[in-house]
């Protein structure tokens, strides 16, 4: 059993195709193939199980993939500080966030870390999916992520850093731009803008309006909040949006921001694999974000 074992059979169990492994790794199926036999022969056990579109890990194979994906990114997390300290660098911090994120959330904690960690290297990267976040931090690609928060995820930590209340965007001109707050009933008959579809924001969203058994409709889509609050202000339609830090107070300027107390507010916050394994450099980002937009800063 050899540490590349391990690390193909853990893909192999993310993948759910030994092919497509074969692809990333540049190799032959037959190639991915021998490294799960010889971990099924190491082990005694039948580790994956075939199917008519890939494979899946059996109840075996699913221990040993939690207990390597930990081992490896463990591994991976100490050769990268040995590689730092060889090199007299103070460390990396990998965070997946987006420039909404980094604008809303980041910016203040950014400049105060960059001041105080000069020597450590931020790289901000943007994942096109939820899973391809959790993978990336699973595997040590990524230290951090900046996500919308929903159900468990194995091998992820979850941390709730604030709630965001939901607001309405409108154009100062909108008749709806004098309210004092809105009731998501009241918005049956309008047309909004879309959140990204796909997004845990709209899934939320959606999910808080049929509690109260409202369904909105919409005739825009947009890729991220600020696009959605730039077309509420020049007046192309309506939105609903997390009130992100940062915002101009509702009556500033072109854009109203109408509470709608009713909807469950968006929670946002930090994934991690571990925290305890997190590298110093990371935490230190981690932790001074959560104390600048935590829910004592946004009070």
């Amino acid at each position: 059993m050899t540490l590349e074992d391990l690390r193909v059979f853990t893909a192999v169990c993310r993948a759910g195709s030994l092919s497509a492994v074969a692809r990333e790794l540049g190799c032959t199926q037959s190639a991915v193939s021998q490294h799960v036999r010889r971990l099924e022969k190491e082990t005694g056990v039948a580790l994956l199980e075939r199917r008519p579109r890939g494979v899946t890990p059996t109840r075996a194979g699913r221990i040993l993939e939690t207990a390597a994906a930990d081992g490896i990114a463990g591994l991976d997390l100490a050769v990268r500080q040995l590689r730092d300290l060889a090199d007299g660098v103070s460390g990396y911090v990998r965070v997946a966030t987006g420039a909404t994120t980094v604008r809303h959330f980041m910016s203040d904690a950014l400049v105060t870390y960059r001041r105080r960690h000069p020597q450590v290297n931020l790289e901000f990267r943007t994942v096109s999916s939820g899973r391809g976040t959790f993978d990336a931090l699973a595997d040590g690609t990524l230290d951090l992520a900046w996500i919308t928060l929903g159900p468990p995820v194995r091998g992820i930590e979850q941390r709730r850093v604030v709630d965001l209340p939901w607001m309405l965007a409108v154009p100062a001109d909108d008749p709806l731009a004098a309210l004092p707050h809105v009731d998501p009933a009241d918005l049956r008959d309008v047309r909004l803008i879309r959140l990204p579809p796909n997004s845990a924001s709209a899934a939320q969203l959606d999910a808080s309006c049929a509690e109260l058994g409202v369904r909105f409709a919409y005739d825009t889509g947009v890729a991220d909040w600020d696009t959605a609050l730039l077309l509420a202000e020049l007046g192309v339609g309506r939105s609903v949006v997390p009130a992100l830090p940062g915002l101009s107070a509702p009556g500033d300027g072109t854009l109203r921001l109408i509470p709608v107390p009713a909807l469950r507010p968006l929670p946002v916050g930090w994934a991690v694999r571990r925290w305890d394994a997190l590298s110093p450099p990371a935490r230190a980002f981690a932790d001074m974000v959560t104390e600048q937009r935590g829910p004592a800063a946004a009070t």
